[in-house]
């Protein structure tokens, strides 16, 4: 969650990759899986991201917290929130590295709902997941010193197709790993926890990627214009919007699955103006009213709004069309 919450700082504008985080006493202070930052060290964040995504590191997520809401508590705080946006109903955080804390849970569903939002939306995570060994440049008083980093994950050397994530192990969670992986456009999460060893808890996750991509299978599906119909604009310019004459869509699917994928087109209520590339639609894919898949219909072309010149002109027009007509 904390690199969920950092990756949105960058999107947002308000953390760059750029600035300088001080380390505090506190997060230099954090046990476990650690880089030894030191109290009043200086990092970039785009070191410390590095040092929590390959090593794991307590001190660098906590610095990082720290840098953004002012104390972890504070940070801690944002996690829980947006625990709650994504619908982690069983988590609560406790802390910003995930060390062992009475009232501090999770489960391996609501880690799968945090990681595939980091995945969708922050795809730039996997720039550092898939990093195997790299060093960065402790920058402290008494000098500076090369410090090497190992990912933790070892299945991104195992697995085919490991495009990699986060792994975790306390005494009391035992080894823990958020796995993910793409063949064929299919891109999975596998999620593994309280496993008895680092090599469990690979062997684990390999079992539920081989399941998940040998169960599953992308179908295409292409949606016209006959089957849409007309988008009508009121008060444009123009009264149809134009769109694709095909509209492509790849879906999941499970392999022998006997319920049926059904597909409903839904048109919005269009007025101008229309900007392109605005969407005007959606096509819809569910199974068992389970909504699987949304395509956006998108207009290709921009729509004014009609001046009063120019509904005049379209009123006259229809009138002496009615009037031939009779």
């Amino acid at each position: 969650m904390s690199l969920l919450l950092v990756f949105q700082e960058l999107e947002q504008g308000r953390l760059k990759l750029g600035d300088i985080v001080t380390v505090s006493e506190h997060a230099a202070s954090m046990g476990g899986s650690q880089v030894f930052l030191e109290p009043g060290e200086k990092q970039d964040v785009k070191t410390l991201i590095k040092c929590v995504v390959v090593s794991s590191a307590n001190d660098a997520v906590v610095a990082l917290a720290e840098h953004i809401c002012g104390s972890e508590k504070a940070f801690v705080s944002r996690m829980n929130k947006e625990a709650q946006r994504l619908g982690m109903t069983h988590t609560a955080f406790k802390n910003a590295c995930g060390l062992d804390e009475k009232g501090h849970v999770t489960t391996a569903y609501d880690i799968a709902l945090m990681t595939r939002e980091l995945a969708r939306k922050h795809p730039q995570i996997f720039k550092y997941t898939k990093i195997w060994m790299d060093t960065i440049i402790h920058k402290t008083k008494k000098g500076e010193k090369e410090f090497g980093l190992s990912n933790t994950n070892k299945l991104i050397r195992q697995y085919n197709g490991c495009t990699g994530m986060k792994t975790g192990s306390t005494s009391e969670a035992g080894f823990c790993l958020s796995a993910t992986a793409t063949r064929n456009k299919i891109h999975m999460i596998a999620v593994v926890m309280a496993s008895e060893s680092s090599k469990t808890r690979v062997k684990e996750a390999s079992q539920l990627l081989d399941y998940g991509f040998s169960n599953c299978q992308m179908i295409k599906d292409v949606t016209t214009k006959k089957e849409i119909g007309k988008i009508t604009v009121e008060k444009g310019e123009q009264e149809e919007v134009q769109y694709k004459n095909k509209i492509v869509s790849q879906i999941l699917d499970i392999k022998n699955s006997t319920d049926k994928i059904k597909k409903k087109i839904k048109i919005y209520k269009i007025k101008a103006p229309v900007k392109k590339g605005q969407c005007v639609g959606n096509i819809v894919y569910s199974r068992r009213n389970k909504v699987i898949k949304t395509e956006q219909i998108k207009a290709l072309t921009s729509i004014k709004k009609a001046d009063f010149f120019s509904e005049i002109k379209k009123i006259s027009v229809q009138y002496f069309l009615i009037k031939a007509i009779f």
